[in-house]
């Protein structure tokens, strides 16, 4: 990519798109973009016609998605498969009609089978049922995998796919109903942590910030506790769904988005595709190739923020998959490897969230 190329970002706000933001930015990129959904609603098949035809970005990242954790996947199941096929098709179809250099598309690892091989290697795409929970989301990133990759082989078009592993860092989406497992029980436990210190002030402060199905800080002392209460969240207490077995991976998203710039300066089509065989699998695992169990993951947010309470496995509740490990093998043959550690991220990432 060259520094001034004009350069949009699907996104930009959230998680993944402001790391990729701020990664592009402190690599001398000059010309990089985003608009909100006030401005541009990806779901507008019109609107982002007229946007791309308006404005000719020469390189899109594709960061925009409805995302959330196990409960909100389960829940919306109808939002989260038209909402991501809707914009995702728009995006990467008006890149093609208006001659974008390179796109890249962005999914997420549970685009593989609930009973996938561990290490999961991109060529396990598409051989077994999917995990239950999540098949809605999981279905609408495999179309888009395959929309690239389509494109590229009738069209002529340079869009990769790349597949992160769940992500954690700045910007995170700290909603209780609706965020990933991490952000999700970091905030659990820190404010179970007030609780114990019966700090109200630092509660009403972060539902301030982040009110909790309308409860704001503003609320009765009554209102808030029972909203806390549903969502475990007690003096000295922090409910987490599922047995705590489950292994999950995580990566530092301010990582992730090097990644991603990474393979879009470096990486073509066609450096993906296999020799002598169909071309199928051509997207890239971005991991670590390392796991954690849930329950692990507690004990660690808890040594991070200081909280001595407890942790109650809710068993009841769906674990969903037990494991979920990328092979990053072929991103590490491509030249790149992560650095930040689940240990050193958290902390980054509390230290974050109490300054945010």
């Amino acid at each position: 990519m060259e520094k001034n190329a004009k350069i949009y970002v699907a996104g930009h706000t959230g998680l993944v798109g402001s790391a990729l933001v701020k990664n592009l930015q402190s690599k001398g990129y000059t010309h990089i973009f985003g608009r909100t959904i006030d401005e541009l609603d990806l779901m507008n098949q019109q609107a982002v016609f007229d946007f791309f035809e308006r404005e000719k970005p020469e390189y899109v990242f594709l960061a925009a998605a409805k995302v959330g954790g196990i409960v909100a996947n389960n829940t919306y199941r109808g939002q989260f498969i038209y909402e991501n096929l809707q914009i995702q098709n728009n995006v990467i179809h008006a890149a093609y009609k208006n001659g974008v250099k390179k796109l890249l598309f962005l999914g997420s690892t549970c685009i593989y089978p609930g009973e996938a091989p561990q290490p999961m290697r991109e060529d396990c795409l598409l051989t077994s049922p999917l995990e239950y929970t999540n098949e809605p989301y999981a279905l609408a990133k495999i179309a888009g995998i395959k929309m690239c990759e389509s494109y590229n082989l009738q069209y002529g078009t340079n869009f990769i796919a790349v597949m992160p592993t769940n992500l954690y860092g700045p910007n995170d989406n700290f909603d209780l109903e609706k965020s990933h497992v991490l952000p999700a029980l970091l905030r659990k436990v820190h404010l179970a942590q007030c609780l114990m210190h019966d700090n109200w002030d630092a509660i009403r402060k972060d539902l301030n910030r982040l009110p909790v199905e309308g409860v704001s800080g503003d609320g009765s002392q009554e209102a808030i506790q029972g909203k806390l209460d549903k969502y475990g969240i007690q003096k000295g207490s922090v409910e987490i769904w599922g047995t705590g077995k489950p292994m999950r991976e995580f990566l530092w998203s301010e990582e992730m988005a090097d990644a991603c710039v990474y393979v879009m300066e470096k990486v073509n089509f066609s450096d993906l595709k296999p020799e002598g065989k169909e071309i199928r699998n051509t997207h890239i695992n971005i991991g670590t190739g390392k796991e954690v169990s849930i329950r692990r993951l507690a004990e660690i947010i808890a040594e991070k923020t200081a909280y001595k309470g407890r942790f109650n496995f809710n068993a009841g509740k769906p674990d969903g998959t037990m494991r979920k490990l990328t092979d990053p093998s072929k991103l590490h043959q491509l030249g790149w490897h992560h650095q930040i550690e689940i240990e050193q991220g958290i902390e980054k990432l509390y230290n974050w969230y109490l300054k945010n």
